[in-house]
């Protein structure tokens, strides 16, 4: 199994650096599991499954981004596949019809991480490219639903998730 694993890369939030530690399962037992401590863009945590120690650098972005994940480019840390998969999550954990604070908060994080898919179509294209599915989990959702990923559904899922 290849595991995108990057030992340095551009971060664009603090929750996108968040969401990517939570996705990428240790190496050596593929717990998802870590204490992870932070210090100047070094996030450092020990596996609690088997111990290992783990390391990832990241660059702050070029310039401050106040939304929740990201700026306006894609993202080099979790890929379209797992953006979609985030967004199934979130949403599939709110009840039908659920207007709650709780609800209304998780739909917005669900409809923001189908925008982050959004991000990986280029202009004038209909659909994510295939280079924007790098790790085995991302193409392992593409796989499920090819169809998925094209901007048509994606725009009708993300006004869902409202």
């Amino acid at each position: 199994m290849s595991t995108y694993d990057p030992p340095y890369a551009i971060a664009r939030t603090s929750t996108e650096v968040s969401l990517y530690l939570d996705l990428i399962p240790c190496p050596d037992c593929g717990s998802d599991q870590a204490d992870w401590q932070e210090e100047a863009f070094t996030y450092t945590g020990e596996c609690v499954g088997c111990g290992a120690q783990r390391e990832y650098t990241f660059s702050p972005p070029e310039h401050a981004i106040r939304d929740t994940f990201g700026g306006p480019e894609p993202s080099e840390l979790i890929d379209a596949g797992q953006w979609l998969a985030v967004a199934d999550r979130i949403a599939g954990e709110v009840a039908v019809n659920d207007r709650s604070e709780g609800a209304l908060t998780a739909m917005a994080l669900a409809r923001q991480a189908v925008e982050e898919v959004l991000k990986f179509i280029p202009p004038s294209q209909d659909t994510v490219p295939d280079e924007a599915f790098w790790t085995d989990a991302g193409r392992a959702e593409r796989e499920l639903d090819p169809g998925r990923f094209r901007l048509d559904r994606l725009l009708v899922v993300r006004d869902s998730y409202t």
